[in-house]
């Protein structure tokens, strides 16, 4: 892994000094800022690959912080961490700009596995302008665009979310695609009713790719889904 240089802006002394050391174990380069504008103040100074932004934090909040980062970078991911978990909350952390969202108390390493995700996705999307809507899946075509996935000269036309989830799981090909990262942006909430819908649609793409049984939509237990296939 190349040198990915992280700010980390959180006030806790301990939670923040605890953080700082465990991101450095794991190979990256933590700037620490203990408000918000010292976060800004650091963010300015040097480049960053992530930004990890507390909440609720004195001087400017998470949210501001992301607000202002996001008039300079539009790719930058960001990730929020908070002790709230409302609805309202979640949901402005997105609207600001933020990649992801975690509740305090949260596993350390979860925290390492996300940033590594949300890192793979960003460095592996297309510049602007340019995204691939067509992609190859062992045997198959895939048309985004068009809704329809062809094995030879058979084609079968894809309903909405069946698109819209086989266009996610191709854009992570043999990488993780987090489960609650699909439902917010396919369903539009990560609830139990939407993720036991997307099980469904799991099903049926299965059944969909099951021509070349070298495809496999794989379940990552308690993380998400996993498109393992060649391109032929």
């Amino acid at each position: 892994m190349k040198d990915i240089r992280i700010l980390l802006c959180e006030d806790d002394p301990s939670l923040g000094r605890l953080l700082s050391d465990y991101l450095k174990a794991k190979g990256f380069e933590v700037t620490w800022a203990q408000d918000g504008v010292e976060g800004l103040k650091a963010f300015h100074r040097e480049t960053y690959d992530f930004v990890v932004l507390d909440v609720m934090m004195p001087r400017k909040d998470g949210f501001q912080v992301a607000e202002e980062i996001r008039l300079e970078s539009r790719s930058i991911p960001i990730l929020f961490l908070t002790a709230r978990s409302t609805k309202d909350d979640t949901l402005e952390g997105f609207k600001v700009g933020g990649d992801d969202y975690m509740t305090k108390p949260f596993s350390m390493e979860e925290l390492v596995l996300r940033i590594q995700a949300i890192l793979r996705r960003s460095a592996a999307l297309p510049e602007e302008g340019e995204e691939v809507t067509e992609f190859r899946v062992g045997l198959y075509s895939y048309d985004y665009n068009t809704q329809s996935l062809k094995l030879g000269e058979g084609s079968q036309r894809l309903t909405t979310k069946e698109n819209e989830l086989l266009f996610m799981l191709c854009k992570h090909k043999n990488a993780l695609l987090e489960r609650s990262h699909a439902l917010r942006n396919i369903w539009g909430d990560a609830n139990y009713f939407n993720g036991r819908s997307m099980d469904v649609y799991i099903a049926k793409l299965r059944k969909h790719l099951r021509g070349d049984d070298r495809i496999e939509i794989l379940n990552v237990h308690g993380k998400g889904f996993k498109l393992v296939a060649p391109t032929d």
